[in-house]
């Protein structure tokens, strides 16, 4: 079985020399499988595996005059191995080598994508513990709603993220296909054996039924994976930047020493990062729709999905590993203020219990309809008012203090009572 050939560097997977590189490990392969089968012999492909080589530039040299990578490529090849070259690429068609090594890359690439995201749930998880007590306010619509904790919106972070550790492994299984059936797929010179045993070698599936080529449902799915993850670490970071905002200041990217925010304002500290992951998450959602047109080809097989593909993979491989990278790092290094938090969380006196006091109530004997109109009097009286202060003016009703006692509107302005229940949650995703 031939190994497959990884670098370190996402980026080094997209280089030409990587791609030529898969060519020749397709192209070798097969010829070890029809060594298998018989079809030529075994000194040859001895042969070819021990002369087998290219020089990129010689390629691009010879592509230049012939108008053909591939034919490129093996004219190059073939200039080292010699006479048994002939065996070379024998019965198969371009596409047969193409599609077969981009599934190597993608592969490769899903493979290093999976380990940064692994990664980054570890540091969600982490952060998660960290401030499991951390109350804070929840928001709707933007507007506060009821308490909650730091580490139960990161909670939530997390089960998406683990989401698409799932899909992103079950793509992983359907990218991973090879074709070895020459032109228009019918194996009309080419043995079935010989792509079951090349594929195996290269560690990648046949395709059921392949065309001409592998079709295109499999690349969109996985282009679209990736914008999928790019747009979690958007919504994070959509959050991050809410939340940085002056006003509220309950979290915010860490600024490293000497950094600086802008030009003419020395006091700012801006979300740079989160805005950076926000933009590159639009380029591959682009993509995304990019990959979706290359579905629909001219009968078995045209080019057109060629040029696109050469663009939308390693920008979106490259991209969405960056953004992983970016996101580990703000995660890590956030710095959560949680007196701004319990400061937010109080305003206007604690309007964000009015429900427990409502619900309170309710237990009670008062109808809803009246118990929600004489919360919502208070609180409104409350609002957006400097001295508003909701809790003094619950105390003060004498609507309130005929049903409830002091220390039973105390309770209803205590946090925990909105948090008893995250345990479940925390304990669903082990943080």
């Amino acid at each position: 079985m031939i190994e497959r050939y990884t670098l370190p560097e996402m980026g080094d997977l997209w280089t030409e020399s990587y791609k030529l590189t898969t060519w020749l490990q397709v192209e070798i392969a097969v010829c070890e499988a029809q060594a298998e089968l018989g079809y030529i012999p075994a000194e040859a492909v001895e042969t070819i595996k021990a002369k087998a080589k290219f020089d990129p530039q010689r390629v691009l040299e010879i592509e230049k005059e012939v108008k053909h990578d591939v034919i490129a490529f093996l004219t190059n090849v073939n200039e080292y191995v010699g006479d048994a070259g002939r065996y070379i690429h024998l019965g198969l068609t371009s596409s047969d080598v193409l599609d077969t090594a981009l599934a190597l890359q993608m592969v490769a690439s899903l493979e290093v994508i999976l380990s940064q995201v692994e990664v980054l749930i570890q540091a969600i998880r982490q952060k998660a513990q960290e401030h499991r007590q951390t109350v804070m306010i929840g928001r709707s619509h933007g507007i506060h709603a009821e308490p909650i904790t730091f580490g139960f919106k990161l909670a939530g972070w997390l089960a998406e993220v683990l989401r698409h550790r799932d899909r992103l492994s079950q793509v992983l299984q359907r990218i991973a296909v090879g074709k070895i059936s020459g032109a228009v797929g019918t194996y009309a010179n080419i043995d079935p054996q010989v792509e079951a045993i090349a594929c195996q070698k290269l560690g990648l599936e046949p395709d059921t039924a392949s065309t001409q080529v592998v079709s295109r449902d499999r690349h969109a799915e996985f282009v679209q994976a990736l914008a999928l993850l790019a747009a979690s670490i958007e919504r994070f970071a959509v959050e991050i930047r809410n939340l940085q905002r002056t006003d509220v200041l309950e979290v915010e990217e860490f600024f490293s020493k000497g950094q600086k925010g802008s030009s003419a304002m020395p006091h700012k500290r801006n979300p740079i990062r989160s805005e950076r992951l926000t933009g590159m998450a639009r380029i591959i959602r682009g993509n995304a729709v990019a990959a979706l047109e290359n579905v629909a080809l001219w009968h078995e097989r045209d080019i057109s999905h060629s040029s696109v593909e050469r663009m939308i993979l390693p920008d979106s491989c490259t991209l969405t590993h960056f953004m992983l990278v970016e996101t580990i790092d703000l995660i890590k290094n956030l710095l959560v203020y949680p007196e701004n938090m319990k400061r937010n969380m109080n305003l206007y006196g604690g309007v964000v219990f009015s429900q427990r006091v409502m619900l309170t109530l309710v237990e009670k004997g008062v109808s809803r309809e009246e118990a929600y109109a004489i919360v919502q009097s208070c609180a409104h009286q409350a609002w957006n008012k400097p001295e508003g202060d909701f809790h003094a003016l619950i105390a003060a009703d004498p609507r309130v203090t005929a049903q409830l006692s002091g220390e039973e509107i105390e309770a209803c302005f205590d946090p925990q009572h909105h948090l008893k229940q995250l345990d479940q949650v925390y304990q669903r995703l082990n943080i």
